[in-house]
């Protein structure tokens, strides 16, 4: 079992941070998962953990509410972030998230990578694209994951990704990935490991030259 399946199977549960004064201390190395609300987090991180239950799934869109912080090591995390982009919520609540996602983003000394995790079907949304962007302003290495690509034929899957390449950076990193028959799993543990394990030489302050490749 190559070095980086070893560390995500050890994912354990540590803290869901409703407010960043809960954040754990800002050292080693994260990997932030993000998504609009129903995109398939929760199944990828469940996938890439080979876990079935370490991220709560759920038929109810916008469930998950804190930052939850999974533990791969005494210096590694992966960090599941609240969705985005579902309405079923008041205004102080949202002001809320978007205050303690956008904190964290900004301020995360730790934070190694953004995966941006979006439906295969329905890529790119408004919200998906402004928070690409604002990584990319940033310096922050980020990675899009079109998930659910079981959902499509070849055909559909091949042109939904050539979509999206031709509208980012080519330094950002674009794949398709099915939670149920575990396509795309080999190259999305290719960036967690180059994320988790480079050498300190590839990284400053937790962040990569060649992001999601």
């Amino acid at each position: 079992m190559s070095a980086i399946r070893r560390l995500l199977r050890q994912a354990e549960y540590l803290i869901s941070v409703h407010n960043r004064s809960q954040l754990p201390p800002d050292q080693g190395r994260e990997v932030a998962i993000a998504g609009r609300s129903n995109a398939g987090k929760s199944s990828l991180i469940n996938r890439l953990c080979h876990r079935k239950a370490l991220a709560r799934t759920s038929r109810t869109p916008g469930r998950t509410r804190q930052l939850v912080f999974f533990r791969l090591d005494d210096h590694r995390h992966l960090v599941d972030l609240p969705g985005y982009g579902f309405a079923r919520v008041g205004g102080d609540l949202k002001r809320h998230w978007k205050g303690l996602i956008q904190g964290y983003l900004e301020k995360r000394q730790a934070l190694a990578g953004l995966v941006i995790v979006m439906d295969v079907r329905h890529p790119l949304k408004d919200s998906d694209i402004e928070l690409a962007n604002w990584a990319g302003s940033r310096g922050l290495p980020l990675h899009l994951v079109l998930t659910k690509a079981d959902k499509l034929g070849r055909g559909k899957q091949s042109e939904a990704l050539l979509g999206v390449r031709k509208l980012v950076d080519a330094n950002v990193g674009v794949q398709l990935f099915s939670a149920t028959s575990g396509q795309g799993i080999d190259e999305l543990e290719t960036v967690m490991a180059d994320w988790f394990l480079g050498s300190a030489d590839d990284q400053s302050a937790g962040r990569s030259e060649s992001p999601g490749q």
